[in-house]
């Protein structure tokens, strides 16, 4: 029995989920420790059928600690057992409707076991670092550059302190007196590594022209003022095969089964008929 106010809403919140058909969907296999956890009629109920319960409930629910979801979760397998039990009894099995629905689960949970086996053998680290290198290959890396500026609010101030950095004055120290850039100020002009979308276009395109421990020669306007750049280092930033592994993972997985699925197709007879049950001339090969 249900008897805290939690567990009652959480045994709620299961049932709007759908937890009662979702959970027979997707079974995984037990693990070694796996007690029982109830009994109905004699037929266990095990750890791992509230793990595999869980992990068919809305995200934010699959994210709690099963613990939370325990006695809940019971519950409601009880339930399942009673109420699947009471049908069997009344035969609601031979029915033609529930014949055809069990039919359609079956074939649903054969489908997922195929495409997940085959994808097991078809996903292997070695086929997803290929095509990590494939993919590096049409998606260099990021350009970035660190570069230091001083902002001034007009262009003669501008041009009167690149004259002081050519007769050899330090570039910091300037940011630091006469920049109007508070952030630049305190860290001696430094905007440390920026890419493109960073920066608004005057700024990135004089400072993509500028080599490493160049200074603008002329002042760069944009819409905060005049600057002066000295850029300190350029370079390329590419993403690591961790961070685009669930990327690679996901477009590989939709390639591998849908090449499977038409292999299987290929070598079927498939007769296609319209709604009237007339036959459909063959389709056009792709």
């Amino acid at each position: 029995m249900l008897r805290p106010v939690a567990s009652r809403f959480a045994l709620a919140v299961l049932v709007l989920s759908g937890g009662l058909a979702g959970a027979a969907l997707a079974q995984t296999a037990a693990p070694a420790a796996d007690p029982v956890v109830a009994r109905v009629s004699g037929e266990a109920i095990h750890r791992s059928d509230v793990v595999n319960f869980q992990r068919q409930l809305p995200p934010q629910l699959q994210q709690m600690p099963v613990e939370a979801l325990f006695e809940p979760i019971v519950e409601r397998l009880v339930a399942q057992k009673l109420i699947a039990a009471e049908a069997r009894k009344q035969n609601l099995q031979g029915e033609a409707d529930v014949k055809a629905k069990l039919l359609q689960m079956e074939e649903r949970v054969l489908q997922e076991a195929l495409l997940n086996r085959y994808l097991e053998k078809a996903m292997t680290d070695e086929a997803l670092h290929k095509r990590f290198e494939a993919y590096q290959k049409e998606h260099p890396g990021r350009e970035e550059i660190r570069a230091r500026h001083i902002l001034v609010a007009n262009e003669q101030a501008a041009q009167s302190i690149i004259a002081d950095l050519a007769k050899g004055a330090d570039f910091a120290k300037i940011a630091a007196d006469r920049s109007i850039d508070p952030a630049g100020k305190q860290s001696g002009g430094d905007l440390g590594f920026f890419g493109k979308d960073d920066m608004v276009p005057e700024f990135w395109t004089a400072a993509s022209a500028l080599k490493d421990g160049e200074t603008s020669k002329a002042p760069v306007k944009s819409q905060f003022g005049w600057h002066i750049i000295r850029v300190e280092e350029h370079r390329s930033v590419s993403e690591t095969f961790e961070e685009a592994r669930e990327k690679l993972a996901s477009d590989m997985s939709q390639e591998v089964m849908s090449s499977y699925v038409e292999g299987l197709i290929k070598k079927a007879k498939v007769e296609r008929f319209g709604l009237d049950g007339k036959p459909l001339p063959p389709a056009a090969p792709k």
